[in-house]
């Protein structure tokens, strides 16, 4: 909660107190989230391997916590940011290296804290049911409050939590899988497969390797570096299979990832639901997130339960239905938001604020609620699919890596995003043009940008449903209608 609610409200922090340009705040926080979706992978290694997940879990909550009081000293101390500067003017004073230091400090910590807690609190979370076997400166200050009780909650229940240790050198060990494969490559390889043929780890249910990209059949303890277990095979093969799958969400993560651009045009809209109160514009991106908490319970305890008593049989989407359908929602979203933003555009000109970058046109920001609700489905379906579709797919000593691929992916796209909105400024500026992303989003066009980014999209589609013939079928389903056993992803 205390990061999530930071984020929205970066871009204006950036802009009005640090006197970026819209472009250059928004790659910082491409950058920043992109680090902070990147250490959980690194923190699930380290976790599997070597630390365990508790240990990560009370890392991170430390650090993260380090982060958001050294971000709040950059609200409440003057001296830390540059003179405040009116954006309608230009020869706005840049902060110094120092300030700029203190700042990226801050984000650098919250990245590595968090990233270490998203590496293992879900599948943490997921050990516990296995027990006995089964005011204007203050805006900074609350999210630093959050995460001390967050921290302090965590540790307190410390006594009560079932503690798995770490499985030793994950890590080396698929590294070891790749440097044993090509060192073997041009062994020749038996067309029959006996129990007897490979090694396994202690309490292991395989019994031989898969057919795909297969491994040498002999078997040796001491040429760690030569041949390994087939369990360690089965891990890295696993992981190699499911990366065409994964590659698909980077477009959709990259394009749920412009929530700045969100911020600005919900600021520059008439934000009130009643004479007296008005919504912030950065908290527009709660109703995604409500829009997921509502639709997983109507999904989940009555749209499944209805479809299968009209059906007689268990119903259900499949984890790759579930996946497309994202994918969809995702272009619908674009699609609205640019068709809104259009018309907020030429309301600004109509009007006669399109020189002001603060100015408010009289239209309600509620005409962002399709893209927003639309924005909500597509995390419903895909990035939640994603997860099941890794923590099904990967082997369970792999959980933790299984439930941050997802993070890993949201990482690729920050910067794939910061990449396209850099490519699409260069280009669209040239000529001497305001481009289609400027500090002034009543001079640009950014519903040109939006139709780009739904055009990707629609491209990005069209390769996910490759990827899914090219897969083949999935092991089975995680969500199912209550008391129905696990059944197989048929192809559907």
């Amino acid at each position: 909660m205390a990061s999530n609610g930071l984020m929205p409200n970066m871009i204006l922090y950036l802009c009005r107190e640090y006197n970026m340009e819209t472009t250059a705040a928004t790659n910082v926080l491409f950058i920043w989230t992109a680090a902070t979706n990147f250490v959980p992978i690194l923190g699930a290694f380290l976790a599997d391997s070597c630390m365990g997940r508790y240990p990560m879990i009370g890392f991170g909550c430390i650090i993260s916590l380090l982060g958001m009081v050294l971000l709040w000293f950059t609200a409440i101390f003057p001296q830390e940011k540059p003179p405040v500067c009116d954006q309608m003017r230009s020869g706005c004073e840049s902060a110094t290296a120092s300030q700029l230091m203190l700042l990226y400090s801050a984000f650098g910590l919250m990245s590595l804290g968090g990233g270490s807690i998203r590496a293992s609190s879900l599948v943490f979370g997921a050990d516990q049911l296995d027990k006995g076997n089964g005011a204007k400166n203050a805006g900074f200050g609350i999210p630093a409050v959050i995460m001390l009780l967050s921290a302090l909650s965590f540790f307190t229940a410390s006594p009560f939590y079932v503690k798995p240790k770490a499985n030793t050198s994950l890590i080396s060990g698929l590294i070891q899988v790749i440097v044993a494969s090509y060192k073997n490559r041009n062994m020749k390889l038996s067309s029959q497969a006996t129990e007897e043929m490979y090694h396994k780890r202690k309490g292991s249910m395989l019994l031989v390797l898969s057919e795909n990209l297969r491994h040498p059949e002999e078997d040796s303890t001491t040429m760690p570096w030569s041949l390994r277990t087939v369990d360690q095979v089965e891990e890295l093969k696993a992981l190699i299979k499911i990366i065409p799958m994964w590659s698909t969400g980077i477009i959709l993560a990259g394009t749920m990832s412009q929530s700045s651009f969100l911020v600005l045009q919900a600021s520059s809209m008439d934000r009130h639901i009643s004479p007296n109160f008005e919504i912030p514009s950065g908290s527009f991106i709660i109703f995604p997130v409500i829009t997921v908490t509502l639709w997983i319970g109507f999904y989940d305890r009555i749209l499944l339960p209805l479809a299968s008593k009209i059906k007689g049989k268990p119903c259900q989407l499949t984890v790759k239905q579930r996946l497309g359908i994202g994918l969809l929602c995702c272009i619908a979203s674009m699609a609205a938001w640019a068709i809104v933003e259009g018309i907020r555009r030429e309301t600004a000109i109509s009007e006669g604020i399109s020189d002001d970058p603060r100015g408010v046109v009289k239209m309600s920001a509620m005409w962002l609620l399709p893209y927003l609700v639309l924005c909500g489905l597509a995390a419903a379906f895909n990035a939640i699919g994603q997860t099941e579709f890794y923590y099904i797919e990967l082997p369970k000593s792999m959980s933790s890596i299984a439930s941050t691929l997802l993070g890993v992916g949201m990482s690729v796209a920050s910067l794939v995003a910061s990449f396209v909105m850099n490519t699409v400024d260069d280009i669209t500026k040239r000529g001497g043009n305001g481009g289609w992303i400027p500090s002034n989003i009543n001079k640009g066009h950014y519903d040109y940008y939006y139709w780009l980014l739904a055009g990707l999209n629609m491209a990005n589609f069209i390769y996910f449903l490759e990827c899914c013939k090219a897969y083949g079928p999935c092991k089975g389903l995680v969500s199912k209608p209550l008391g129905e056993k696990d059944g197989t992803d048929e192809e559907g």
